[in-house]
């Protein structure tokens, strides 16, 4: 199947790159945007052989009422699990398959993660839609650039302004819809002399529906409440022609009701983070090179709250807080060497600590447990060389690490591309990525000392189309992971598995018929095989099919500029059948496959006012994303933006 589907969408690019070749030669800039995150440069699609998608500013506009999590969950390649969950759920990101914490998420360049999780992933929870200017997906290993944790991809959350003319600017939105949805925004920014700054704040809160799905019927369970603020502050100063300086400032917080457990209900049940982020850096820009610099410094704290006199247990009080820290510094260089040559060549330092603390109180007393603050640092050099002649294009690069438990490893990447036409090129790439185990994989009660890093090896081929009225692409991905990390149900604790195998296909299309009308689309096929324990027996067993990710997965949409003023869009969401784990000692439970429809219209009825609306589940389809907890029922959201 997976080789028929592939020459069948080749067909299907041919045969429409001849089409344009005989009407028009004008090409379309969808698949065609300047990007930054593939080379750590700007640099258009076109010019790289790398899988990049760009979500652009006024895609993201035209999603008013979704969360960050929900857009990226539209994205190919991408399962994001719990963004359909209710407000605060855990979301996991598996890109092409891989498992949470493969995905490096990015803002303005620089990694956002909590290292007192146990991937060390980011909490999408804590980024507010309103903050994003717009992002980028760099899908496939990206190791050689960005290092551990890039296993599977990339995601850019950038929030920097480039179209800022004016001294002071303003915008403002707000809505209301089920629930009791509220959502708050507001943006002040400006541009005088050598000054660019940005004061943004957004505010979310509703009540939610009950987390836990209740299979009994009884309909006793409570909503799960949701409350966040979301502050940042940012600073560009053009201290010469040639230097840029900047600075910035995160604040986001956010409390969720939460529940015991699947099918089962806690009234007095929270969850809480808040993360504090500021750093700053440097752009110095001469003729032929360009030097950035960067520091970062994060600190999160999270906390989980169980008064459990609503649910009779034997622990009667409990506290669990987290703490992680992270520092991130890094310099690098763009050379232009000429000849259709250049250069990049930097180095970076990753410092990450955690610690918690557990209180508990019982029939038998008070219990304190805790997990003294633990560290762990890397080091990195890497360098990479791009060559640009005519339609093709070349990308060869390097990574050095120095683990301070692990030790020397490296990484490398080589991606070509050729351009047969305007229209038509096609593109490959073979990397190694590299996954060093987290603070709490290690170090904690469930951790092991002798945990091995994670080692892949990622192959991709593709051929990309583009004309005035249609642009596509279709990609084949094979991904092969050693030493896997998993948890081991029988000593519990962490251990590398054998291997995880993943193959698969994706494909992206945007069609203009006519200017005013598109349809966009997208499709994931993965292809699985890893030797993993059984959650039933415990013996190492074959699995062909990954928890929480589908096989297949479909997202489409339609958008029509009705006039100037109006505009409206319909989208759909196909999730195939998939698997969960079904419980202690039980068979992973089966997930059904669901479709989604939603919709969403605005009307400008001046340059600076928008009323919009948006639909989600429009059908009321009842479907789960994680077993035994609820998804979104149907939802309405509307409001209004207003720009000065």
């Amino acid at each position: 199947m997976r080789k028929n589907f592939f020459l069948v969408g080749a067909a299907v690019l041919f045969a429409s790159t001849l089409h344009a070749q005989q009407t028009d030669s004008v090409k379309t800039s969808e698949l065609d945007e300047v990007t930054i995150t593939a080379n750590k440069t700007p640099q258009k699609q076109s010019q790289t052989g790398k899988v990049v998608s760009v979500i652009t500013k006024s895609q993201l506009e035209k999603s008013s009422g979704k969360t960050l999590g929900q857009i990226l969950n539209e994205q190919a390649g991408l399962t994001i699990n719990g963004a359909l969950n209710t407000a605060g759920t855990n979301q996991g990101v598996y890109m092409r398959g891989a498992n949470i914490g493969r995905t490096l998420i990015l803002i303005d360049g620089v990694p956002m993660y909590d290292p007192s999780f146990i991937n060390s992933e980011a909490d999408l929870n804590l980024v507010a839609l309103n903050d994003i200017e717009r992002i980028e997906i760099a899908r496939g290993a990206q190791s050689t650039l960005y290092g551990s944790d890039a296993v599977a991809g990339v995601i850019n959350i950038i929030t920097t302004k480039t179209d800022v003319n004016k001294p002071v600017n303003a915008k403002a939105g707000l809505s209301y819809g089920s629930f009791n949805t509220f959502r708050g925004n507001a943006q002040l920014y400006g541009k005088s002399g050598i000054i660019n700054y940005s004061v943004r704040y957004a505010k979310m809160k509703t009540d939610g529906f009950s987390s836990a799905y209740d299979k009994t019927g009884t309909g006793n369970f409570d909503k799960d409440n949701y409350n966040s603020d979301d502050f940042n502050a940012s600073i560009n100063l053009q201290a010469t022609k040639q230097l840029t300086l900047k600075t910035f400032y995160h604040y986001n917080r956010y409390k969720a009701g939460i529940d015991n457990a699947a099918f089962v209900d806690d009234k007095d049940f929270t969850a809480a983070n808040k993360n504090n982020m500021a750093g700053g850096g440097a752009v110095y820009k001469a003729k032929k090179v360009t030097v950035t610099a960067n520091y970062t410094y994060s600190q999160n704290n999270r906390s989980y709250v169980d008064d459990s006199t609503d649910v009779p247990t034997f622990v009667k009080y409990s506290s669990n807080n987290f703490t992680g820290k992270s520092q991130f510094a890094e310099v690098f260089a763009n050379v232009n060497l000429g000849k259709g040559f250049s250069a990049l060549a930097g180095v970076d330092f990753r410092y990450a600590s955690m610690n918690s603390s557990y209180f508990s109180l019982s029939s038998w007393g008070p219990y304190k447990d805790n997990f003294n603050d633990t560290s762990l640092k890397q080091g990195s050099a890497y360098a990479s060389l791009l060559y640009a002649y005519k339609g093709f294009n070349l990308e060869a690069g390097i990574r050095y690490n120095k683990h301070e438990r692990y030790g020397s490893n490296a990484t490398f990447t080589f991606n070509p591309s050729y351009a047969f036409s305007q229209n038509l090129r096609m593109f490959g790439s073979i990397a190694s990525g590299f996954k060093a185990p987290t603070i709490y994989q290690l170090y904690s009660a469930f951790g092991n000392k002798n945990l091995e890093p994670e080692k892949s090896i990622n192959y991709e081929l593709g051929l990309q189309q583009t004309n005035q009225h249609i642009s596509s692409r279709i990609v084949y991905f094979n991904r092969d992971i050693s030493n896997g990390i998993d948890f081991d149900n029988i000593n519990y604790q962490y251990f590398n598995v054998s291997s995880q195998k993943v193959q698969g296909l994706e494909l992206e299309s945007v069609l203009k018929p006519v200017k005013t009308f598109s349809i966009t689309l997208n499709y994931t096929y993965l292809e699985p095989e890893e030797n993993i324990q059984s959650r039933m027996t415990y013996k190492d067993t074959s699995y062909h099919y990954l928890l929480r990710r589908p096989k297949h997965q479909l997202n489409l949409a339609a958008g029509w500029q009705i006039a100037p003023k109006w505009f409206a869009s319909i989208s759909g969401k196909y999730v195939s059948d998939r698997y969960d784990v079904g419980g202690y000692q039980q068979p992973d439970a089966k997930l059904d496959a669901y479709f989604l429809l939603g919709a969403y219209a605005e009307f400008k009825p001046c340059n600076y006012a928008k009323l919009f609306i948006d639909l989600q589940n429009i059908t009321n389809k009842k479907f789960f994303d994680l077993y035994g907890f609820n998804s979104i029922p149907f939802m309405m959201n509307g409001g209004v933006t207003i720009s000065l």
